[in-house]
């Protein structure tokens, strides 16, 4: 049987902080990664996220996490990628955390996103996963900028974002559960992110290297 990762090479990707680990899923992971978005991932009363996929019934939710899992991989292209990782803690699947670009080889612009099982918020968990993939995106890919966004009531999201260092670059109204909302965007430059990162725990990069192609053939000397 040949080996999946010589066509795909995401698959030995490894990025580690701690008992964090975040990693492209295989379908075992990917399952455990439905199976966790059966649980609540948020306060029914609110609504995190601008598309509101977590407003369904629980098994429709977890076919959703396979469907679009499935979806970016098949969409794939060096120009405009979305790369979904699963996180760990210790092994176990608790989140995922994600990043995604078009035109990265001349942008050398990203923007993040992630979700984490309800049972596992407020341990520090969120914190580690972004750090772990900004890691990834300075220093793996040679990434100038990081973007994310967070709803305005949502603390948690823009607490998480302050920690790491990013400063606020603007709203934007949106519609959320029929009612207006307003989405404070974020922004993290390099130089920034150099500055505070030597204080941070230790990331580590593992098999990235044969994968670069997938991002337009950049890295961090490219």
């Amino acid at each position: 049987m040949g080996d999946i990762s010589a066509f795909w090479p995401l698959y030995s990707l490894r990025v580690r902080t701690g008992d964090i680990e975040l990693r492209f899923a295989d379908e075992a992971e990917l399952a455990a990664l439905a199976t966790l978005a059966l649980e609540d991932i948020h306060d029914p009363d609110t609504m995190p996220f601008s598309v509101p996929w977590s407003d369904v019934a629980p098994e429709e939710r977890a076919r959703s996490v396979l469907q679009w899992n499935w979806k970016m991989r098949a969409e794939w292209d060096p120009a405009s990628w979305h790369l979904p990782l699963v996180t760990t803690r210790d092994g176990c699947v608790v989140g995922t955390q994600g990043m995604s670009a078009s035109k990265f080889a001349t942008t050398r612009a990203i923007e993040t996103g992630s979700w984490l099982g309800r049972r596992y918020q407020g341990s520090g968990i969120g914190t580690a996963m972004r750090r772990a993939v900004l890691h990834l995106a300075f220093t793996g890919l040679g990434t100038e900028v990081a973007r994310s966004g967070a709803f305005s009531d949502n603390a948690t999201s823009l607490r998480v974002s302050e920690k790491l260092g990013y400063v606020p670059d603007g709203t934007e109204t949106v519609e959320r559960r029929g009612k207006s909302a307003t989405i404070i965007r974020l922004v993290l430059t390099r130089s920034r992110w150099e500055d505070l990162s030597t204080d941070w725990p230790e990331v580590t990069i593992e098999g990235l290297g044969p994968a670069l192609w997938m991002f337009g053939e950049v890295g961090p000397d490219s």
